[in-house]
């Protein structure tokens, strides 16, 4: 890691930040002109193009037959049902919603770390952590002003893909010996495209659905997905996985100002305050140490990010 203060790093986590932050503003105006598995599978595909290229100009095509099977199990966890969920999710909720009940995975991160990664017990301090934190979910969707059944089914769909990139950013940690992260972003991807195809297919408009949803399906694929992935990369191996997680703490920042000045939604007592508690219960589940209760999810050290 490199020593000292580096402008650079500052600069790179907040358009990291931002980038990823969008994608939750680009899957809501892409839920407008396509199903969930459809804009997920297009997601995928064009930043499979991206990804390859890449690893083409690198002459490293080559490892993606030496990446380990677990990375197309992976695939599934880290991406193909997380996707789908949170692009489902997001047809009843609002973007800055997700963002926010998304941040939520290192809570679940910690909370598995015991059972499924033998990591440390969760008692005491970091119990109270946990709990507030997701007390800060729970006061999320509690207090919706506009809650609904549909609403409560949407949070829900949220809440179970953080769980699953939470026990996919555990499953990749064993992963990511002797593999590089684009490597093994790439293979990840090949499976979940594969995954989502048959219904992406089935499911696909039979109009052309406007150029603003298709906009955004592209915007999500080019650069909340594939350019934010490789400045993901560039992060870690020029900053280290501790200072890098920090960009976890941005995004729903990001994401709830987009969708306040783009899609004019409410920043209210509920967002906000989820907000706060879940950033609080982190802090405190982990002890302060912000490099730490990520150690997987978006910045899973070497290996793939996501959103």
């Amino acid at each position: 890691m490199r020593s000292g203060i580096d402008p650079g790093y500052g600069l790179l986590l907040t358009i990291l930040a931002a980038l990823w932050g969008a994608s939750y503003l680009f899957i809501k105006v892409g839920d407008r002109g396509f199903e969930p598995t459809t804009m997920m599978l297009v997601r995928l595909l064009v930043a499979l193009l991206i990804l390859v290229g890449f690893l083409a100009a690198r002459g490293e095509l080559a490892a993606l037959r030496r990446a380990p099977p677990g990375a197309y199990a992976l695939g599934l966890v880290n991406a193909a049902v997380p996707f789908t969920l949170i692009a489902w999710g997001e047809r009843h909720v609002d973007s800055g919603t997700a963002a926010v009940v998304n941040s939520g995975v290192p809570l679940f991160v910690a909370l598995l770390a015991p059972f499924v990664a033998h990591g440390e017990k969760v008692f005491g301090v970091r119990l109270a952590g946990l709990l507030i934190g997701f007390g800060g979910v729970a006061w999320l969707v509690g207090l919706h002003p506009h809650s609904s059944a549909w609403f409560f089914a949407g949070s829900a769909a949220i809440v179970v893909a953080t769980f699953s990139y939470a026990l996919g950013s555990l499953y990749g940690q064993r992963l990511v010996a002797g593999v590089s992260g684009p490597v093994l972003a790439t293979t990840a991807y090949l499976c979940a495209a594969a995954v989502l195809a048959p219904a992406g297919i089935a499911q696909a408009p039979h109009r052309w659905p406007g150029w603003k949803p298709v906009a955004a399906v592209l915007a999500l694929a080019l650069v909340g997905t594939a350019v934010a992935q490789l400045l993901w990369f560039r992060l870690l191996a020029g900053h280290g996985s501790s200072r890098s997680t920090l960009v976890s703490y941005l995004i729903p920042a990001f994401a709830l100002v987009y969708g306040a000045l783009f899609l004019h939604e409410p920043l209210g007592v509920a967002k906000l305050g989820g907000f706060a508690l879940i950033l609080i219960g982190i802090l405190v589940a982990s002890g302060g140490r912000t490099g730490v209760p990520i150690t997987a999810g978006r910045a899973n050290q070497e290996q793939t990010g996501h959103r």
